[in-house]
């Protein structure tokens, strides 16, 4: 019989209102930051140096400077040490503990296997990330909350093409590299030659999403201006498809104006050179468009405004609305002009809103985006990638939700690549990389979706193309739509999906004339080698039938194999 269940207490309204208090932006990504991209040790690596090389890259464009970056992963030497030092102390007793894996998770040779970390496992996987670059610096009054505060910075209420969008990403990594290791940032930045060089130890006050400065103070450095950053952290280095060194690697190609130095864990350096010295044309910020503006978004809007009339606030805090767009505008809402916007109540806002939706108003201007441009997306394949065609294609800007955007693709095909294995995507938004949940993004959809059998390669149902080819797809936007705030995978929006199928029509058109045209080369290859094979029987056989000497039979030869060679160089 079974034994009868403790009546549970109740509790008041009151009593559960003592549990509930305010909770902070970073409590919330302490434990979630998995959101953030810092859900494995090998992704928080890759995370947090991609976090920095895209602040340096922003920092340095912005300033008009070409980027001179240095990228290194340093062995936190003290704590292998450390390591060492347990190791040789415990004796025969480790190699016990170690070798009893059913019970704590770990091999015979001292590595976990998931379930737990011991001290030897923890020595290998922390590291000193150290990125540096040559751009403006940063004012020292805002170091601290650059690097120790969630949710701080210049490009969230920014309408115009960059890397960062929300200002969490390099504070989440001195998070992390906090929550790992209990150590904190290490900043040093100087914004000219006149000026003295800063260095800051800071720390996150998770409680209240503030920094707490350990130490701040002037000191001797001799680049002229620039920014580094040093963030010890517990990581996993692997090279691979995921890894830091593929990232970079994408990133050189994405930026061909980019100098970078990469130095890895084990000491090897690489230096990706610039092939170019011209920076990316300037991003100009823009108003929002009309088309992009909810309900909610457009009440704000004209309860801040500054305007005092209707028609002054729609040409004013919107782009594209002139004066005959902004008369259309009122005569369908039935508003008029010079109505104070702060008075309108609710139905008005909901007529404003609808007649935004009915009425024609121009696409948002492009200035706001920085492409990299036909010829550039082909030098970035070229020094990447080993091939025998290249192409590269940059459509039109379009528009989604009010924000323009722009695709380029470009496709490597045929050289040195495997030709037994599905072509390999490179997926990019803003310059950036996107390594981690292709099959979650709209790049990698879109990809999947075309036709490819139409151009020549084969491909099955539901899946990528197997030929030796490499796909770029780059997604230039004010306002890249991420399915996450780790900034992974591009959303299914219908009108991004749509303007990237037609870029890559137009390159597999491009390659279909290739393939094409190889194939027929080969097919004349193999007739005028058939030719080569039976000259010198012709030769005899026109000695037979014109009675021809032997120099007149060596002549024709000759002059056979001569037109044989002057129809392969046609």
């Amino acid at each position: 019989m079974a034994a009868p269940q403790k009546q549970r207490t109740t509790r008041d309204a009151k009593s559960l209102a003592k549990s509930q208090r305010e909770i902070s932006i970073s409590e919330f990504f302490t434990k979630n930051r998995h959101l953030l991209g810092f859900d494995s040790p090998a992704k928080a690596l890759l995370t947090t140096i991609k976090e920095a090389v895209d602040n340096s890259l922003d920092a340095c464009e912005e300033a008009g400077i070409t980027p001179r970056l240095l990228v290194e992963i340093r062995p936190d030497r003290a704590a292998v040490n450390l390591g060492l030092e347990l190791e040789s102390q415990s004796g025969s007793a480790v190699a016990t503990a170690t070798s009893k894996t059913s019970k704590n998770g770990r091999s015979s040779n001292g590595k976990t296997n998931g379930k737990g970390t011991g001290p030897g496992n923890k020595s290998e996987e922390r590291y000193t990330v150290i990125i540096e670059d040559n751009g403006p610096g940063i004012v020292a009054a805002q170091i601290p909350k650059i690097f120790g505060k969630l949710l701080y910075g210049s490009k969230f209420h920014s309408l115009k093409q960059s890397r960062g969008q929300q200002g969490i990403g390099i504070s989440a990594a001195g998070m992390y590299g906090q929550l790992t290791t209990g150590k904190p940032v290490t900043v040093y930045s100087r914004t000219g030659d006149d000026q003295p060089a800063h260095r800051y130890q800071i720390m996150l006050d998770l409680k209240k999403n503030q920094p707490t400065i350990l130490t701040g103070e002037e000191t001797i450095w001799e680049k002229d201006h620039g920014t580094r950053i040093e963030i010890v952290l517990t990581g996993s280095y692997k090279r691979g498809q995921h890894s830091v060194d593929n990232y970079l690697m994408q990133t050189s190609i994405a930026n061909p104006h980019l100098h970078l130095s990469y130095t890895d864990p084990k000491g090897q350096t690489r230096v990706y050179e610039n092939s170019t010295e011209d920076l990316p044309v300037e991003a100009k910020e823009i108003k929002p468009h009309p088309y992009g503006v909810e309900l909610g978004i457009l009440a704000r809007m004209l309860k801040e405004t500054k305007c005092r009339n209707l028609n002054s606030f729609m040409k004013e805090e919107f782009c594209r609305v002139g004066p005959k767009t902004a008369e259309s505008l009122f005569e369908a809402a039935g508003l008029p002009a010079r109505k104070n916007p702060k008075r309108l109540v609710q139905e008005d806002i909901q007529k404003l809103l609808e007649a935004i939706e009915v009425t024609k108003i121009p696409a948002p201007p492009t200035d706001c985006l920085s492409p990299i441009g036909e010829d550039l997306v082909m030098a970035g394949l070229t020094s990447g990638v080993e091939a025998d065609f290249y192409t590269s294609v940059t459509r039109p800007a379009a528009v989604y939700r009010g924000n323009p955007f722009q695709i380029e693709v470009g496709i490597a095909f045929g050289g040195n690549l495997p030709g037994d294995e599905l072509a390999r995507v490179m997926r990019f938004a803003n310059r950036v990389p996107l390594l981690y949940q292709a099959s979650a993004c709209a790049i990698h959809k879109a990809v999947l979706t075309s036709s490819w059998r139409n151009y020549g390669v084969q491909q099955s149902r539901g899946a990528l193309p197997v030929a030796p080819m490499v796909i770029l797809i780059h997604m230039a936007s004010v306002w890249v739509p991420f399915t996450s705030e780790s900034k992974e995978a591009v959303a299914h929006y219908p009108e991004i999906i749509k303007e990237m199928r037609l870029a890559l029509q137009e390159a597999g058109r491009r390659l279909q004339r290739h393939i094409n045209r190889r194939a027929r080369e080969k097919d004349a290859l193999k007739k005028q080698s058939y030719i080569q094979k039976y000259i010198p029987h012709i030769g005899e056989a026109l000695q037979e039938i014109l009675a021809l000497t032997d120099g007149d039979r060596e002549e024709v030869i000759a002059t056979l194999t001569d037109t044989l060679e002057r129809s392969r160089k046609l």
